[in-house]
């Protein structure tokens, strides 16, 4: 994320309420401020800034995030039984092609073969036709689906 923290052991906020004498609200502050892309970089939660720095720390923070979406990945493969296609979708999903190689040669062992070609220039599927598990970048349009739930809504509250 940005700004938040992902999964995190609940040792580690006893320890810096304990140790380090951090408040309730300091551990919100840091756990939904300063963390994250943010945290790990210390310059933005932003993956389009930190894909433009040259900064050691901005390259660990691309690179802890595209560890963590492969290892989530890889834990619902396994849970699934399998997978035969990855959706990058939404801000980072749909306009970051480094994100989306990244993830995809970590998910080579499940077949993942990259079309490097097609991801830059932001294809539908970027992956050959060879490849097990289909990448595909699908548009999304939150705010109409936000519109359309909240008219569904006030029309189902006149009935």
């Amino acid at each position: 994320m940005a700004t938040r923290s992902g999964s995190l052991d609940p040792g580690v906020l006893l320890y810096l309420m304990e140790d380090r004498g951090m408040s309730a609200a300091d551990l919100t502050d840091l756990l939904y401020r300063r963390s994250g892309l943010l945290g790990v970089s210390g310059e933005s939660g932003d993956v389009r800034v930190l894909v433009a720095s040259g900064r050691p720390e901005a390259r660990e923070a691309l690179d802890v995030f595209v560890y963590r979406l492969s290892r989530e990945i890889g834990g619902l493969a396994a849970a699934l039984g399998g997978v035969d296609r990855l959706v990058f979708t939404a801000g980072v999903g749909e306009n970051s092609a480094e994100i989306r190689a990244g993830v995809l040669q970590a998910c080579a062992w499940l077949g993942a073969e990259l079309d490097v070609e097609a991801n830059r220039v932001g294809a539908e599927i970027i992956t050959t036709p060879a490849s097990r598990l289909q990448g595909l970048v699908l548009p999304t349009d939150e705010q109409i689906v936000i519109a359309r739930a909240a008219v569904e809504v006030l029309r189902l509250s006149r009935v």
